[in-house]
């Protein structure tokens, strides 16, 4: 790729570290003020290992599945950490465990029942730009 900055970011290290080094080299793009880059290193579901318990909302029956998945978030520093292979992402693992997990309604009940909050606290890079976000409509949270 050859847009700004790709091809000078570190390869090697943390994801959050090209992630962050990516969205600062984007928001120095003189295109908006209102440009205010995510680059998300992991699939959606990783944000759902923000709080194991809330599967139960949509599942119920599958304590013995959701004490899996509280077991791998323990594997994990973050949530975002968890997408660290194609073979074993979040979505890849909770479909090993739940095989009728359904994306499109699954994760967004299970997402409801987390909360932003929630998933903000546990999952600091995404948390982060949400800070970002919200600070928009807050001029006392400008950085």
């Amino acid at each position: 790729m050859g847009w700004r900055g790709f091809t000078t970011s570190p390869k090697t290290g943390a994801r959050y570290e090209l992630a962050q080094d990516i969205s600062s080299r984007l928001s120095a793009i003189p295109v908006s003020h209102r440009l205010i880059p995510y680059i998300q290193v992991h699939e959606f579901e990783a944000l759902l290992f923000s709080d194991p318990a809330s599967f139960v909302e949509a599942y119920p029956d599958r304590p013995r599945a959701i004490s899996t998945v509280t077991a791998i978030r323990a594997q994990f520093p973050s949530p975002e950490h968890i997408d660290d292979d194609p073979l074993t992402a979040p979505s890849k693992r909770i479909q090993g465990l739940l095989p009728d997990y359904q994306k499109p309604v699954a994760r967004l009940l299970i997402a409801q029942r987390i909360g932003l909050a929630k998933m903000r606290s546990e999952c600091h890079h995404f948390g982060d730009w949400i800070t970002r976000l919200l600070a928009l409509d807050d001029p006392t949270m400008a950085s």
